[in-house]
């Protein structure tokens, strides 16, 4: 991901999501020198992936993939490239938060190896109150 990106990101990110992250969300990412990537089929935005670390431990912020290409493998192969990613930049581990609600992703992450380790209560903000977050975590070595 560049600056270049920054718009059809943002607005891919908010077809995916009822409270998407912002375009400055994803510019401090790039700023914060987090690995940020977009996957692309012959110049069209597919997907993102936006992973922090910190030591040995990296934490995937945000992974989408666009409604059109989502059930094909595209965020299979963002999220093996992010655990990659992390893994060569030093990471053991890799954490994530994921809604209860979003079943697709759930099952992706659990077809991985990721096991839930924790609960955050009143994580994400919802159309009425507030849904957990399941943390999940997975070795990468």
């Amino acid at each position: 991901m560049n600056p270049r990106d920054l718009d059809s990101v943002a607005a891919l990110e908010a077809s995916l999501q009822v409270f998407p992250w912002s375009r400055g969300n994803f510019a401090d990412s790039l700023e914060a020198g987090h690995s940020v990537w977009v996957l692309r089929i012959g110049g069209e935005l597919v997907g993102f992936s936006v992973v922090m670390s910190v030591l040995d431990e990296a934490h995937l912020l945000n992974i989408g993939v666009a409604k059109r290409f989502q059930g094909l493998g595209y965020g299979a192969r963002l999220l093996r490239h992010a655990m990659e990613s992390a893994r060569l930049g030093g990471a053991a581990k890799l954490f994530l938060e994921v809604r209860p609600s979003n079943e697709q992703a759930v099952s992706l992450y659990r077809h991985f190896g990721f096991r839930q380790i924790g609960l955050r209560k009143g994580y994400y903000p919802a159309i009425v109150g507030r849904e957990d977050a399941l943390i999940f975590d997975r070795e990468l070595s």
